[in-house]
């Protein structure tokens, strides 16, 4: 076991030869650093005036709200929340006028998304980080409808939670 003696005796450009160098000249890549440090996991650290130049109406990436929707197979939930988690939107195929079986359609994600996105730029928002749950057939039109509102989509997230062989499935439907 070689651990951080080897890494912190080799120079960082002979670690990797032969591989491309995509980073700027001013990020550097401190084992020693990163292994002290519980709260970084990449093992490298930033060193130099590197922040982030992107910004939509002044705001970072992570000042931009998020739009989390929740597409399962019987209804689609979209909520718009601030960075701090401060709700701007909430709406649902069923609160959209859609009953039973309709609140499960991909129309219904639509006028769902629409509504939130209306709602939520009554307070002013402009973009938003979009984060997906679930597998319903409201994911894509979800979005769309959020588009159609007036909303920027600055990043689409899946996080749909994947078991690891943990519980049981439902069984499958007969057709």
């Amino acid at each position: 076991h070689q651990g951080a003696g080897f890494w912190g005796k080799t120079p960082h450009t002979e670690r990797h030869q032969g591989a491309p160098l995509l980073l700027p000249p001013s990020f550097t890549c401190s084992m020693s650093a990163a292994i002290s440090s519980s709260s970084l996991r990449s093992g490298c650290v930033m060193r130099g005036n590197l922040s982030n130049s992107m910004r939509w109406d002044g705001k970072t990436y992570e000042e931009i709200p998020i739009a989390h929707v929740k597409a399962t197979y019987n209804n689609t939930h979209i909520q718009v929340v601030g960075f701090d988690n401060r709700p701007f939107a909430r709406t649902s195929c069923g609160t959209e006028g859609f009953q039973n079986a309709k609140k499960g359609t991909a129309i219904a994600a639509q006028t769902a998304g629409i509504a939130a996105a209306t709602k939520a730029r009554g307070k002013g928002v402009l973009h938003v980080r979009v984060m997906v749950k679930g597998l319903g057939p409201g994911r894509k039109a979800a979005i769309k409808g959020l588009t159609m509102g007036g909303l920027e989509i600055i990043s689409i997230t899946d996080n749909t939670p994947v078991p690891h062989n943990g519980c049981r499935p439902r069984k499958a439907r007969r057709m």
